[in-house]
């Protein structure tokens, strides 16, 4: 198909980027969320989540590495509708990580003072870091490097009922 083809089919160069944009939030739902609907909530969901993402990230479910990853990098300082549409995305996905360690707060599996806006960004970032080390570099120690990272923060965040529930659930985290 022709690129004129394509826009006409979608109306516009801005309309296939929204739906593109949609598109790819259904897989990372579909990739990601899904597989770790049924796990025990708190410290356990959340560890299984950022594995689930990390796992992601090492399949290549996209070709090139994370839609997201580089649709951020790609429009973060362009105005307008797609711009706004991937930042409500990236706006979810922390949200979502604040709220699971609001909810291994309430069960007692994280610490109380813990700010779980702080705790949520350093989760974010170690697994955006990994993401970009393997595909600028193929490191291979990227993923695992972010799994130890994020076991380290989780662990200095837990409880010790929270210590337990993650040994219980996922050996070595």
């Amino acid at each position: 198909m022709s690129k004129s083809g394509l826009f006409a089919h979608f109306g516009s160069k801005q309309e296939l980027q929204l739906e593109t944009v949609d598109a790819a939030s259904e897989i990372f739902e579909e990739e990601v969320w899904l597989p770790v609907a049924d796990v025990e909530p708190g410290i356990v969901r959340l560890a299984a989540l950022m594995e689930s993402w990390l796992d992601y990230f090492r399949r290549g479910v996209f070709s090139g590495g994370c839609f997201f990853s580089n649709a951020h990098h790609e429009f973060d300082s362009r105005p307008g509708p797609v711009r706004d549409r991937i930042a409500m995305q990236k706006d979810r996905w922390m949200d979502a990580i604040v709220a699971h360690v609001k909810s291994a707060q309430k069960r007692g599996h994280v610490r109380a003072e813990v700010d779980p806006e702080q705790l949520a960004f350093e989760l974010d970032a170690a697994g955006v870091l990994a993401n970009s080390r393997w595909q600028l570099n193929r490191d291979e120690r990227a993923f695992e490097r972010a799994s130890t990272a994020i076991r380290d923060r989780l662990q200095t965040a837990a409880t010790p009922a929270g210590r337990r529930a993650l040994a219980s659930a996922a050996p070595g985290l």
